[in-house]
């Protein structure tokens, strides 16, 4: 293992370790026409562990994001998900996997006719036959568990505020206990108040739940409290993966602008917030 891949000081030991792989691509190509956008790319994502996934804006974050769930076609490469190689799965082994993993979009995407109750109860009606009382109660659970007050459940998305919508979109997310869940810009749009407390509860979630948390971001606050690792898309693969140490020490020209440039935080090292960190605890009873 290289040294821009060991683990952080202070990482869940579960988070750290090599032999736990939760999420692997080796060799990943994605074109658009004569638009390549992703050539040879290889990733792993650590059970326990907050993966922060950054680039610059049309490196193709979103669309290797959009490869791994399956909504985009690759050319070349694997993709293996709960040691699931999701070329070779049939359909009861995509299904089982796709009820393990959690996604929440950029911009929520909630849909507008429904309630935000009716919302997070679409993955129950997808893939679980429940009783209508027992899908409300544990949409209830999950508005609860996201922050979000009681009587969100009944409201619409033209009712809520940005932060409102990130929670929303994140019950959803967890509507089936996932193990895994893929955050694209979570934090986008929000004010620095609103930003900070989803990352606390990010970090809280994963502590609790025993998630593993693959985060697209810009945000350097995220990346710096509560990301264990940090994996830097450019020129269509991985350049760089390691912890924030990593990044602040890469002569690699775009990390070294991004992570040390004029706009960049100026935090000791030493003294910075860590959110979570404890060791991951799994539900004793999962949906």
């Amino acid at each position: 293992m290289s040294e821009a891949q060991k683990p952080e000081d202070g990482m869940t030991e579960e988070a750290g370790s090599d032999g736990d792989i939760v999420l692997e691509a080796r060799g990943i190509d994605v074109s658009f026409g004569k638009t390549q956008v992703l050539k040879d790319l290889s990733l792993d994502v650590r059970r326990g562990e907050i993966l922060g996934f950054v680039g610059a804006s049309g490196a193709g974050k979103s669309v290797l994001l959009r490869t791994i769930l399956g909504l985009n076609k690759k050319q070349a490469g694997m993709i293996r998900v709960f040691d699931v190689d999701l070329d070779k799965a049939n359909d009861v082994e995509r299904m089982q996997v796709d009820m393990r993993i959690g996604v929440l979009f950029q911009h929520g995407a909630l849909f507008s006719a429904l309630t935000v109750k009716e919302n997070i109860q679409i993955p129950m009606r997808e893939y679980l036959d429940l009783p209508q009382k027992l899908m409300d109660e544990l949409a209830r659970l999950k508005i609860e568990l996201v922050g979000l007050a009681p009587d969100a459940a009944d409201k619409y998305p033209s009712e809520l505020s940005g932060g409102m919508i990130k929670r929303a979109a994140l019950a959803r997310a967890l509507a089936l206990d996932p193990d895994l869940v893929f955050l694209d810009e979570p934090t986008s749009g929000l004010d620095p108040i609103g930003a900070a407390e989803f990352d606390e509860l990010v970090a809280k979630l994963r502590d609790t739940m025993g998630l593993t948390v693959y985060m697209v971001t810009h945000d350097l606050d995220s990346l710096f409290s509560v990301c264990d690792r940090i994996a830097v898309l450019g020129n269509k693969k991985v350049l760089i993966e390691g912890t924030i140490e990593d990044m602040l020490s890469s002569e690699e020209p775009w990390v070294k602008s991004y992570f040390r440039g004029k706009r960049a935080r100026q935090l000791d090292l030493k003294t910075r917030p860590k959110l979570g960190h404890s060791t991951p605890q799994q539900p004793e009873n999962r949906v």
